[in-house]
This record gives C-alpha cells, structure tokens and sequence, in this order.
C-alpha cells in the first residue's frame, strides 16, 4: 500500500513545474506536486498522514525541502524516519509554520514557531535567508492556502538533531 501511495504521487510529480502567482489556485500539495522536485517530501507526507492537513484551509507556510535535501541524509536513516511515523510527523510539522508568512516578512524574522511546537531560527546572510542553517532557494511560491519556501536541506527540531540529519550551522 505505501509502494501505491508513493509511486501515484511520484507519477504525479512527472512533467510538472512550479509556477508562482498571485492566482494560485491548487493547495499547497497540489502546488508541491506540481513541482516535481518534492517526491521524497510526498511519500513522507502519506507516510505521516499529513496531506489532508496541508490540503486545509490554512493558511499555512511550509518550509519545503527538495528531493536532493533528503538525498543528504542517509539512506538507512531516511528509511528508519519514514518508518516512524511519530518522528516523521514531528519532523515534517517543524517545516510548517501557522499563517502565510511571505519572504518580505521572513526576513524581518528571527525565529518562528512551527506546527510541532518548536521554533525554527531565521537569518539572513548576505541576502541569502537560512532556516536552520538550511538555505532558502526559492522563496513565495504561492498556493491558495498558503505559502511555500523551498530549502536545501531538512530541518529537524533540537531533540532530533542526532537522529537522520545532522542541524545545518550557518
């Protein structure tokens, strides 16, 4: 069943781009989907049963991490989080901060309180933002419920840090 769940969303994924506008009209999973660079990131959302979640109402603000941010973690550890969906779940809702929180007003941020319950810390370093330590590459793509920032790296919160993946330092 998990094999289904990730390869529909893997096909989804195929041939897609991301498109930022003022108009958008698909939720923040449509609009990550629609990408095709958030494969990974799929298959942990089903994992975790999030994705009715992040097809809500919101708004909500998702620190997206790209397929090859979680090529950065190890393979047995990936596999050992998307097997836990406890420590998956908790993972994924520190990407997920409550209200659409656009790059003009990230940047005016030191600190932001996540879904999971802990803060994720923000800088800006020579224009570039970091969360975590993991760097903001694409900033505002929109969706209807929400805003997405994608970044290079996978966030984990502070009790976490010696598990899957190492905390970025900036």
């Amino acid at each position: 069943m998990k094999t289904i769940a990730a390869a529909v969303l893997a096909m989804m994924f195929v041939g897609s781009t991301a498109v930022a506008s003022g108009d958008a009209k698909e939720d923040i999973v449509q609009t990550a989907l629609d990408a095709g660079s958030f494969t990974t990131l799929a298959t942990a959302l089903t994992e975790a049963g999030l994705v009715e979640t992040l097809q809500g109402k919101g708004p909500f603000t998702v620190f997206a991490p790209t397929d090859e941010a979680f090529a950065k973690i190890p393979a047995a550890d990936l596999k050992k989080l998307l097997s836990s969906k406890e420590q998956l779940t908790k993972v994924l809702l520190y990407h997920v901060v409550s209200g659409e929180v656009t790059s003009s007003e990230v940047v005016k941020l030191n600190r932001a309180a996540t879904v999971e319950g802990s803060d994720v810390r923000i800088k800006v370093k020579d224009g570039t933002v970091y969360v975590n330590g993991a760097k903001v590459i694409k900033a505002d793509v929109l969706a209807s419920n929400g805003v997405i920032h994608v970044i290079d790296s996978v966030i984990m919160p502070s009790e976490m840090v010696d598990t899957p993946a190492k905390k970025s330092s900036y």
